[in-house]
């Protein structure tokens, strides 16, 4: 089964992409930080991973760049969801490593489609 991890302090979002994750196949697991985060992908590294930019502790700047240095860490999609929506922003996310970027807030078909971009859904 295809594994998701949400990466987001809102736990409205978190509950609403699992909502649509879960429709799309996902095995879905949560972390409301950064470093939660990357301690879930220490234990196992997800298929994909739906990243906030602005959270406390660790930026998803800082998520990513750490993810992308992990053994295996080169794998996962990282979907970055945000409210920032500036070139200057996007290009930012891309050059630390995400593979897609979808703006808050987001539906059911704007995920999928983001999805279906990286190869998954």
């Amino acid at each position: 089964m295809k594994t998701c991890l949400i990466v987001d302090d809102s736990r409205v979002i978190r509950k609403v992409s699992r909502h649509i994750l879960e429709t799309l196949g996902f095995s879905v697991d949560e972390a409301e930080n950064g470093q939660m985060g990357l301690d879930r992908c220490d234990e196992q590294m997800p298929d994909v991973v739906l990243l906030d930019w602005n959270m406390p502790i660790m930026t998803g700047i800082e998520f990513i760049t750490q993810l992308r240095q992990r053994p295996g860490g080169d794998a996962p999609k990282v979907v970055f969801c945000t409210t920032e929506n500036d070139v200057a922003h996007i290009r930012e996310a891309i050059q630390a490593g995400a593979d897609e970027y979808v703006m808050k807030p987001f539906d059911h078909e704007t995920l999928q489609i983001k999805l279906q971009l990286v190869g998954f859904a």
